[in-house]
């Protein structure tokens, strides 16, 4: 059985997908800007991912912009029945590569029809709303108005389903009231665990939780402890994080990353790894 099937599945809206999947962020250009240095490799690892058995893949038309999207279709198009593409919308990219809020109803529409039109899709699978009253993390305030518009796009049949991103319990709660959610996409990992009792909730409700930076973002996670475990286990500190969070929960879906082959397999590897109760209060004790 290969490492992602041992990762098991979860049901994201009316599809089930394997609980590790990939994330299509570092396909774009440095700082997630521009196109990327090496085009040739961003078609590889894509076409590695799906091959090795993936069938989830995170992705947004704001990385690029534009770029990250045309390069799957490029890979990927005609897609695979099975392979679900996930995607975000409630950013726009400035032209010094800025993060800036997109919550209008053109905005949102256009971005849409822009994730459509670069994936050579009719409709797609699910659409993330991202929450960006601060980049840095959830903050709170209303969905309400943008998570209303991206409703009336679902009801039009532009969209399946909708999850959150970035958002806090109250907005969830708030977007529940407003449309089904599918998924909740934060930023979770082996040291930031502001959202522990969050996961346990979504968990109870059938809701997929996606860690974003489940390897800690642009800096790695770093620990003493985690390292010592990673050398028992024969494996690295990175493959024991990802290990870890598909232990943590059933309903977490890991989307980790990376714009090289190798490190795609070494990624999806972490999907073998056995971790023993005693290992895992170990890491467990790190957030501590």
């Amino acid at each position: 059985m290969s490492s992602v099937n041992k990762s098991g599945t979860f049901k994201l809206g009316d599809r089930i997908v394997k609980r590790l999947g990939y994330g299509a962020m570092q396909l774009a250009g440095p700082g997630v800007f521009g196109p990327p240095r090496h085009p040739d490799q961003a078609t590889a690892v894509l076409r590695e991912a799906v091959h090795l058995g993936i069938n989830h893949i995170d992705t947004a038309d704001f990385y690029g912009p534009h770029v990250t999207n045309q390069i799957i279709r490029e890979a990927l198009h005609p897609y695979r029945d099975d392979l679900v593409l996930v995607t975000k919308v409630g950013a726009l990219r400035g032209a010094d590569g800025s993060w800036n809020r997109a919550f209008s109803r053109q905005e949102l529409t256009q971005a849409v029809h822009d994730n459509l039109r670069n994936l050579g899709l009719d409709v797609l699978d699910v659409v993330n709303l991202r929450a960006m009253f601060d980049v840095h993390g959830p903050a709170e305030g209303s969905i309400e108005a943008p998570l209303t518009i991206l409703a009336d796009l679902q009801r039009q049949g532009l969209v399946r389903h909708i999850g959150l991103s970035n958002v806090t319990a109250a907005q969830i709660d708030e977007g529940r009231r407003i449309a089904p959610i599918v998924c909740v996409q934060n930023h979770y990992n082996l040291v930031q665990r502001a959202d522990d009792s969050l996961i346990d909730d979504l968990a109870r409700q059938g809701i997929a939780y996606v860690p974003f930076f489940p390897l800690g973002g642009f800096t790695p996670l770093q620990s003493s402890t985690l390292s010592d475990v990673a050398g028992r286990l024969g494996a690295t500190p990175m493959q024991v994080a990802l290990a870890w969070l598909l232990r943590r929960a059933t309903n977490i879906l890991l989307i980790p990353g990376t714009s090289s082959v190798a490190h795609l397999r070494e990624n999806l590897a972490a999907g073998q790894l056995v971790l023993s109760p005693q290992t895992l209060a170990e890491l467990n004790a790190i957030a501590s």
